[in-house]
C-alpha cells in the first residue's frame, strides 16, 4: 500500500469548533457525498470548509449540472432537533468516538448519539436474529445476552422485535446499545417506545442517520455494517436463509469480526441461516460461555459479573394478536405448554382456548408430556 493510500485510509482530524461540526454535517448531508466521499474529500482538501468550496465544481465534472450543497438552513433545523433529544454528536477521529469503528473504510464520519456514551469504550458483543423468532430464540437470547453483561461485555443490537428486543432487555442493567436504522429519535417499532426510552437512560442509542429520519429499507442494511463493525463478534440467534442477520454476519465477516451462530431445528425455517453460517464455519453455540471461549482473553476477563435484573416481558392477552404471537413461539421442536404460557406472558385460561383454536385450525399439534409443536 503506497503512502498516499495509508494516508486516505486515515480518519480525518476531528472538528474543533462549533463551526468544524457544522461544516462537517454540511458536507456528509451534501448530494452524493457517502462515508467513502467524506473522506476522500477530507483527504483531498484538508478541511469540511474547503471540500464544500469545491464540491460544485467536482460535481460538473463528474457531468452533474445544477449541483447545490446542502443549504445551511438544514443543517441548523437538525442541530436543534438535536438540543431538544438531547443528542451529542461522535466525529470520526475524536475521542469518544467508538474505536473499535475506525478501522473501517465506510466509517460513518459522523453519529448521533442519545444516553451514555461510555459504554462505547468497554467490549462489545453484537447479538441479531429473527424479528418473528420463537420461544426457545427469546429465551436463548436472553439467556445469552445476560451472561455476556454478567461476563462485563456490552450487547449490541438493533432494537427490532424478537431477539433484538429481547437481547436489550436481558442487558439494561450491565450495558447495551442500540443502533437504530433511522433518526436516533425516531424509535421504530413503535412499541419498543418504552425500552428506548429505558435504553437512553441506562445505555446508548447511536444512528449515522440525519435527525428526524424516518427508517426506510435501504437504511437497514447500513445499519448492520455498524452492528458488526462496533463488536468483537456477532452472535446469530435464529435467522431465516435471507435475512438482515445474515447480512450483519457477513459484514462482520468482512470486517474480520468473529460470527457464532445457535443451531436449530432443520424444520424450522428461522434456524436456516444459523444452520448455514455453522455448515460454512462459524462458531456454534450451546450456551454463553461457548461465545466467552471464543474471545479474546482480555475479553474474557472484562470485568465482574454484574447481577441481571431484566424487566419482564408485557403481558398480551389482546385477540387479534394471541394467536399470531404463540404461532410465533412455536416451531418444529416440542415446548412445554407451560413455558408457552410464561413466553407469552398470557393467563392460562385465555391461552387454553386460543391453543385449541390454533389445535383445530391444524397449525399446531399436541404431543405426549404436554408438549407442543407446530403442524409441519
Amino acid at each position: 500500500m503506497t503512502e498516499e493510500q495509508l494516508s486516505s485510509n486515515h480518519p480525518p482530524l476531528p472538528p474543533t469548533t462549533e463551526e468544524d461540526r457544522f461544516s462537517w454535517l454540511r458536507l456528509l448531508r451534501s448530494r452524493k457525498v457517502g462515508p467513502a466521499t467524506f473522506r476522500r474529500l477530507m483527504h483531498e482538501h484538508g478541511s469540511a470548509q474547503n471540500a464544500l468550496a469545491a464540491l460544485p465544481e467536482l460535481a460538473r465534472a463528474a457531468g452533474i449540472e445544477g449541483y447545490e450543497i446542502c443549504p445551511p438552513g438544514v443543517i441548523e433545523a437538525e442541530l436543534k432537533a438535536a438540543k431538544a433529544a438531547k443528542a451529542r454528536l461522535l466525529c470520526l477521529g475524536a475521542a469518544d468516538y467508538p474505536m473499535a469503528l475506525t478501522d473501517l473504510n465506510d466509517a460513518p464520519p459522523l453519529l448521533w448519539a442519545i444516553g451514555d456514551v461510555s459504554v462505547l469504550q468497554r467490549p462489545m458483543i453484537s447479538l441479531v436474529g429473527a424479528r418473528n423468532c420463537s420461544s426457545l430464540g427469546t429465551r436463548m437470547a436472553r439467556a445469552l445476552a445476560g451472561g455476556l453483561g454478567e461476563s462485563g461485555c456490552v450487547v449490541v443490537s438493533g432494537l427490532a422485535r424478537g431477539v433484538d428486543t429481547a437481547a436489550h432487555l436481558a442487558t439494561l442493567q450491565t450495558g447495551t446499545v442500540a443502533v437504530m436504522a433511522g433518526g436516533v429519535d425516531i424509535i421504530y417499532p413503535a412499541e419498543n417506545k418504552e425500552l428506548a426510552r429505558d435504553i437512553a437512560t441506562r445505555g446508548l442509542r447511536i444512528s449515522e442517520q440525519p435527525m428526524g429520519v424516518t427508517p426506510q429499507a435501504r437504511h437497514f442494511p447500513r445499519r448492520n455494517r455498524i452492528i458488526s463493525g462496533l463488536s468483537q463478534a456477532v452472535v446469530v440467534v435464529e435467522a431465516a436463509a435471507k435475512s438482515g442477520s445474515l447480512i450483519t454476519a457477513r459484514d462482520a465477516l468482512d470486517q474480520g469480526r468473529e460470527v457464532l451462530a445457535v443451531p436449530g431445528h432443520p424444520f424450522d425455517a428461522r434456524a436456516a441461516g444459523c444452520n448455514l453460517l455453522i455448515r460454512e464455519g462459524a462458531t456454534l453455540v450451546r450456551c454463553v460461555q461457548d461465545v466467552i471461549d471464543a474471545m479474546p482473553p482480555q475479553l474474557r476477563s472484562a470485568s465482574e459479573p454484574a447481577p441481571d435484573t431484566a424487566p419482564a416481558a408485557q403481558a398480551i392477552t389482546h385477540p387479534e394478536t394471541l394467536h399470531a404471537r404463540i404461532l410465533e413461539r412455536l416451531g418444529p421442536s416440542p415446548l412445554a405448554e407451560d413455558q408457552l404460557i410464561r413466553d407469552v406472558d398470557a393467563p392460562a385460561s385465555v391461552i387454553g382456548p386460543a391453543l385449541i383454536d390454533l389445535e383445530l385450525d391444524g397449525l399446531i399439534r399436541r404431543q405426549p408430556g404436554g408438549l407442543l409443536s407446530l403442524a409441519v
